[in-house]
């Protein structure tokens, strides 16, 4: 009795110790959706534009659009942690069981310690930009290690998604650019637009597959903007991972794959206009083709100082400032245009390391899922980011983020941990009946 009493005691001290982000959550069947967690993802899609609202239309320099981005970044930090005190749902330790966390705790590190050899034109810039990256996966740590993976990873997504809406509306109504594309070439170019939205769709197609939600309206809605934005490199590396996607994946009826190839065909046939237009563009002026958009000279620069330090790399935010510009616009380029030269040329032959570490890690503990839809839209996902690879990159980050690795690595563990433990439920329920019987026939036969 007195057991009894304590630990109704333990149970309603945690519930009093219980964040606020669960507290405002909403029950449903599939529609659980928790605040703060939705606000995160909701920022991290948004912020790509803040930088262009705070200089297009609030008038400010481009340095006070960064500081408010990052400043947004630590105040949501402060938040979840203030929330994330009290007794943890998942550990640190169950964390650091997972292998692609202790990747990105690697990766980190290494990143951080690579400032001071760095050739970077600031510093302390380059720190805090290194600060802002270790806080998006601090968020992602607190708010799983307090709350259910699921209802966390599901209401990081929905924020992502609606946000990415936002943004998507935001981009139809900016001025085109010269090249028919949309976007603003410094602050919010078509390549950010196109990346918002191909990863927006795909989250939404894991919700589908977890049965979380109506999302038919904004998958058209990010899947015409993303045709609408032109982004070469994340159209060809959506269509090739979506068509093998339809393909492959056996929950979808013949109708379905049927619908969705005619809908394919009539945005094509939509947007066919504008293509044309744009290749004459792409091909007449300038040197756009010859150079692929200016990436020839980039990975050529690139390649060369990586090679010139093959081991530790030219270190963090080591290209902006430090590449010459080039072209008849004296284009400044940010990274590398490709993920594995980026990493090369900023970590050298640890980064190489490091970027199989994350990617392969990840991708082998997916692969021993067995709920086949979830496991087809994670590999998926994996696959667009190494195909989008081969010509984009990110300054201080992967093309799949840190904190994204840890979200999708923890719901991974956790579907295999339910996975063992309805295997072994079975089992022993076989064993039980296995018993039973045994236990009747001794008794018919005496």
């Amino acid at each position: 009795m007195i057991a009894d009493r304590f630990s109704s005691l333990l149970a309603s001290r945690a519930e009093a110790y219980r964040p606020a982000f669960i507290e405002h959550s909403h029950a449903g069947k599939a529609e659980q959706w928790l605040f703060t967690p939705a606000l995160v993802g909701f920022y991290f899609s948004f912020r790509a534009a803040i930088v262009l609202i705070v200089v297009r239309v609030l008038l400010f320099e481009p340095q006070t659009g960064a500081a408010t981005a990052l400043a947004a970044d630590f105040a949501l930090l402060l938040i979840v942690a203030f929330q994330a005190m009290g007794p943890a749902t998942h550990s640190f330790r169950w964390m650091l069981r997972q292998p692609s966390f202790r990747w990105v705790i690697a990766y980190l590190i290494f990143a951080g310690c690579s400032l001071v050899w760095s050739a970077t034109v600031s510093k302390p810039a380059s720190f805090l930009y290194w600060c802002g990256v270790a806080a998006d996966v601090a968020i992602v740590v607190l708010m799983l290690r307090i709350g259910q993976v699921e209802a966390v990873a599901n209401s990081l997504m929905r924020g992502f998604i609606w946000s990415t809406c936002v943004l998507a509306l935001i981009a139809w109504m900016m001025p085109t650019q010269a090249d028919l594309r949309l976007g603003d070439m410094e602050f919010f170019n078509t390549n950010q637009i196109g990346n918002l939205c191909a990863f927006a769709i795909l989250l939404a197609q894991y919700l589908i597959s977890r049965k979380d939600g109506k999302w038919a309206i904004p998958i058209l809605f990010l899947t015409v903007t993303l045709v609408r934005s032109l982004s070469k490199t994340t159209l060809v590396a959506f269509l090739l991972t979506e068509g093998i996607l339809l393909f492959r994946d056996r929950s979808l009826s013949r109708r379905t794959k049927s619908l969705i190839v005619v809908a394919v065909l009539l945005t094509a046939v939509a947007f066919w206009g504008l293509y044309e237009s744009y290749y004459d563009v792409y091909t007449t002026v300038g040197t756009q083709a010859e150079t692929l958009t200016g990436r020839t000279a980039i990975w050529a620069f690139a390649a060369n100082a990586a090679i010139a330090k093959p081991w530790f790399g030219n270190g963090f935010d080591a290209l902006w400032k430090v590449m010459p510009p080039f072209g008849a616009d004296q284009f400044e380029a940010r990274h590398a245009e490709n993920e594995l030269l980026q990493q090369f040329f900023a970590y050298g032959a640890v980064g190489v390391v490091m970027l199989f570490g994350l990617y392969g890690s990840l991708y082998l503990r997916i692969r021993q899922l067995s709920h086949q839809p979830m496991k087809m839209i994670l590999l998926t996902i994996l696959l667009f980011i190494v195909i989008r690879g081969t010509a984009e990159a990110e300054p201080f980050d992967l093309l799949l983020p840190l904190w994204a690795i840890m979200l999708i690595s923890s719901i991974v563990a956790t579907s295999l941990n339910a996975e063992s433990k309805g295997q072994n439920g079975a089992s022993n329920l076989d064993v039980s009946a296995a018993c039973i019987a045994s236990s009747s026939t001794r008794r018919s036969v005496i």
